[in-house]
């Protein structure tokens, strides 16, 4: 697939997968998220710039942390997720954030150098050029600034993978063809590295995603996440087949409490650096 309809796969699949987004991914998320915003640390009165923003797990923390006197401008392919991420921060009495549609490898309306922060949380792996993203971040940071990037670690490791090849199976999804590829050894800190970044900080997270039921974990998979623009496409017997098989796949990780699906996150930090003859 070229990149031009990748990315349109990402915008209108991620429409489709909005309102059941939170709900399905907010708790299975929460660790790689705490770790992105350690890293990110942000400070009061700073101006950060958060990609892929989604509903705005990051965007709105980030909001709080950086106070009245900063401001935080969240960018997301997804018209849905802008809008999703404008009513939560208003319902949370938060006016210091601006809300945009945006792709991540290019964003033209901030200007270089004019941020202190760059967070993108789960959302580089889908990207067709994440070099192309990298280099954009380091541009829009001020000399001294940083970025803070988290992405799915290894397929191994990662209990609930088989969704991709379940529902490729039965219509090509098309989601991300090298999905779990960032997460791989050393791959995340080498492109930041590559990029211009220094002082390269990277955690590798082992987490658990809890769902309390069948149901919720099948509504997280196939309705809230990557592969909702092409599951909408399934009939009644197709989507019944492709819920039973993926209860197959994580049959293993069901528990008295529900399922408890193993995980992995990479979570990578980076700063400009202040000689900003390099980039």
């Amino acid at each position: 697939m070229d990149a031009r309809m990748q990315r349109r796969v990402q915008r209108y699949g991620w429409d489709r997968a909005a309102d059941a987004y939170e709900p399905g991914w907010k708790n299975s998320l929460a660790d790689a998220h705490a770790e992105t915003l350690r890293l990110a640390a942000a400070r009061p009165g700073e101006r950060a710039l958060d990609l892929a923003c989604g509903t705005g797990l990051i965007s709105l923390p980030l909001c709080a942390a950086v106070g009245p006197g900063g401001h935080v401008t969240a960018t997301d392919l997804s018209d849905e997720m802008v809008a999703a991420v404008q009513r939560n921060a208003v319902a949370q009495g938060l006016g210091n954030l601006q809300a945009f549609r945006a792709d991540a490898e290019h964003v033209p309306t901030v200007a270089d150098g004019s941020v202190d922060l760059v967070t993108c949380a789960l959302g580089l792996m889908y990207m067709p050029d994440p070099d192309r993203s990298a280099a954009e971040s380091l541009r829009v940071l001020r000399p001294g600034g940083r970025a803070v990037v988290a992405v799915w670690g290894e397929r191994s490791k990662c209990g609930w993978a088989d969704i991709f090849p379940i529902v490729d199976a039965r219509v090509k999804s098309s989601v991300c063809p090298l999905f779990f590829r960032l997460g791989t050894g050393s791959t995340l800190p080498q492109l930041l590295q590559e990029a211009g970044f220094t002082g390269i900080r990277t955690t590798r997270l082992s987490c658990t995603l809890p769902y309390p039921d069948a149901d919720s974990a099948l509504e997280a998979a196939f309705v809230g996440g990557p592969v909702a623009l092409a599951y909408n496409r399934f009939d009644a017997s197709t989507r019944a087949a492709a819920h039973a098989e993926y209860l197959a796949s994580i049959a293993r990780y069901r528990t008295s409490r529900g399922y408890r699906i193993p995980g992995e996150f990479v979570v990578c930090r980076g700063t400009k650096p202040r000689d900003d003859s390099r980039v």
